[in-house]
C-alpha cells in the first residue's frame, strides 16, 4: 500500500535535474503526520509543482530552440512544469473531500513528456488504499 503524500513531499521529474516540493493548499484542511494531505488535484504548475530546476526534454520548445541555437548541442531551459491533468490515482477508497487522497505511488504527466514521480511522500506511518 503507498503511503499518503503530504504538504512539504519531494517530487521528481524524469526530464528535471532537481527534485520540488509539493505545495498542498489548505483547502480541505486535513492533516496527516502534522502535515496538510495531499490529492489527485494538487498538480497546478508553479501552485502546487513548483519548478524542477533546468529541463531537457525537447518537447519543451525552450530546450528545443536553445538546442537548435547550439548546433544541436542539448541545452536544457530553466523548467517551468505544464501540469494540466490531475495525478493518475494509485489508491481508490481513501478520500479526502471527495477526492481520491494522493499516494506515493502516483504520477503525474508534464505537457513537455516528463513523468512526475513521487520521491519522498513526507510520512512514515500513514498508509492508503
Amino acid at each position: 500500500m503507498p503511503a499518503q503524500v503530504v504538504m512539504g513531499a519531494s517530487l521528481r521529474c524524469s526530464f528535471g535535474n532537481t527534485q520540488a516540493k509539493l505545495i498542498v493548499l489548505p483547502i480541505n484542511r486535513v492533516f496527516v503526520e502534522g502535515q496538510l494531505a495531499a490529492t489527485i488535484m494538487d498538480h497546478l504548475p508553479m501552485v502546487n509543482i513548483c519548478s524542477f530546476g533546468m529541463c531537457s526534454s525537447l518537447a519543451n520548445p525552450q530546450v528545443a530552440a536553445a538546442t537548435s541555437a547550439a548546433m544541436g548541442a542539448l541545452t536544457p531551459m530553466p523548467c517551468l512544469p505544464v501540469t494540466v491533468t490531475p495525478w493518475i490515482p494509485d489508491v481508490t477508497k481513501t478520500l479526502i473531500g471527495k477526492l481520491p487522497a494522493l499516494g506515493s505511488t502516483a504520477t503525474c504527466s508534464c505537457t513537455w513528456a516528463g513523468l512526475i514521480q513521487v520521491a519522498d511522500p513526507g510520512t512514515r506511518k500513514t498508509l492508503i488504499s
